[in-house]
């Protein structure tokens, strides 16, 4: 057992006494890493990180790994440092692959691949440790809201190697935050995130959300939903009558008002006057029968919460009795009357009718007049030329009808 270990203490002493000469030989000559790289290796804290040094044409140089403090990680495939959690992966000519497990926050710098030749070659391996942050922390400067109120959330992620990011959404949309970066005692960064907006009524139900990024973490946020309370939303119903409001007849409006928190009460009102004594109001009902022009006028319903008080209003117009053969209107609230267009449609077709009838006999007598002409007659004397004076020539045509010639004349 002596033997044994006096061997392994003279193997870690030659080990060195080759580094302090390559040392010498390094600063005698200038670093070429043409043949030897490395990469650099980014890794979760508490999981495991892989550092690998590689030779492109290597004509059998020898291969070690250096710790940040130029200690010797492995020379070829021997490990002289002490640390269980470096494990040899891969070794060849061409590869040095090392493993170093449940990797902490001193575990990180710089890692050097050596390679012997005249003069010998070095790679730098970057060790960067990623530390998550804690659960983000998401409060509400308010609880409970008004609409048109203006509120402000703040989000923390605390402990995280490298500071985090924090982004904002609201439903669906993202909101911009101003961010504030701390670097605490033990080089760890806090970062808070401060939204400010206005809510409306929209808002109520809605979450917000605050998402953090790390390159250590995914899917990483918490959230929290407004509540928002809203003055009522108020709308008059007609029930009955579906059409024109007319003399005689019966009306009844239904008043629906939804807020946050909810109406406990409604009010009916008639704008400028009061309303009918003979109404009935029941809750958010009104009830009037037997209609006449004096009730005209806006009827207005009024509904109040903790935040405020809205209204919705109709107007009344009565008509006159409808006549028993006047077809029906159908309109949904009362006072707007729907347009007659019974007779307008009835003298239309009949002066449409008219028109064509009056064109198609136009055309007609053209059409006749141009296929039939019309002849007369006119006789003059047959020798009226030859008359020595007028009442011969008269004298003479009274009896020449028959031997006259006949002229023809033409029209149109």
């Amino acid at each position: 057992m002596a033997n044994t270990g006096s061997g392994s203490l003279a193997t870690i002493l030659f080990l060195f006494m080759l580094q302090a000469a390559l040392h010498k030989g390094a600063a005698q000559y200038p670093v070429v890493s043409q043949n030897l790289v490395t990469d650099n290796v980014s890794v979760v804290e508490g999981e495991m990180a892989i550092i690998s040094c590689r030779v492109k044409n290597n004509d059998d140089s020898v291969i070690q790994l250096l710790n940040p403090n130029r200690q010797t990680i492995y020379f070829r495939d021997m490990r002289p440092l002490k640390d269980s959690r470096f494990q040899l992966v891969n070794f060849s000519d061409n590869e040095l692959r090392v493993s170093l497990s449940n990797v902490s926050l001193s575990d990180e710098g710089r890692y050097v691949c050596q390679l012997y030749t005249d003069p010998p070659q070095e790679a730098y391996a970057d060790i960067t440790v990623l530390i998550p942050p804690g659960n983000p922390i998401i409060e509400a400067r308010d609880e409970v809201l008004s609409e048109g109120n203006e509120t402000e959330m703040t989000c923390t992620a605390m402990s995280s190697k490298p500071a985090a990011t924090i982004r904002w959404m609201k439903g669906d949309k993202e909101l911009p935050g101003k961010p504030r970066v701390e670097l605490t005692y033990d080089k760890m960064y806090t970062v808070t995130s401060r939204l400010t907006f206005t809510v409306s009524r929209e808002d109520d139900g809605v979450p917000v959300v605050c998402i953090v990024d790390h390159p250590a973490v995914k899917d990483f946020q918490a959230q929290k939903y407004l509540e928002v309370q809203y003055k009522p939303e108020v709308k008059i119903v007609v029930e009955f009558p579906q059409g024109l409001t007319r003399e005689g007849e019966n009306l009844e409006l239904t008043c629906q008002a939804k807020g946050k928190p909810q109406p406990q009460r409604v009010n009916w009102v008639k704008v400028d006057d009061d309303v009918p004594s003979h109404a009935v109001i029941t809750g958010g009902d009104l009830y009037i029968e037997n209609l006449n022009k004096s009730y005209n006028g806006t009827y207005r319903c009024m509904a109040s919460n903790s935040v405020g008080e809205s209204f919705d209003d109709y107007i009344l117009y009565v008509y006159d009795t409808a006549p028993s053969t006047e077809p029906a209107a159908h309109d949904s609230r009362a006072g707007e009357g729907a347009p007659r267009t019974v007779d307008h449609a009835v003298i239309g077709g009949v002066v449409a009718v008219v028109v064509f009838a009056m064109l198609c006999l136009l055309i007609v007598l053209g059409r006749y007049f141009a296929r039939h002409k019309g002849t007369y007659f006119t006789h003059e004397a047959k020798g009226a030329d030859d008359a020595a004076d007028a009442d011969t020539a008269i004298i003479n045509a009274e009896g020449g009808h028959t031997n006259s010639d006949e002229k023809k004349e033409y029209y149109i």
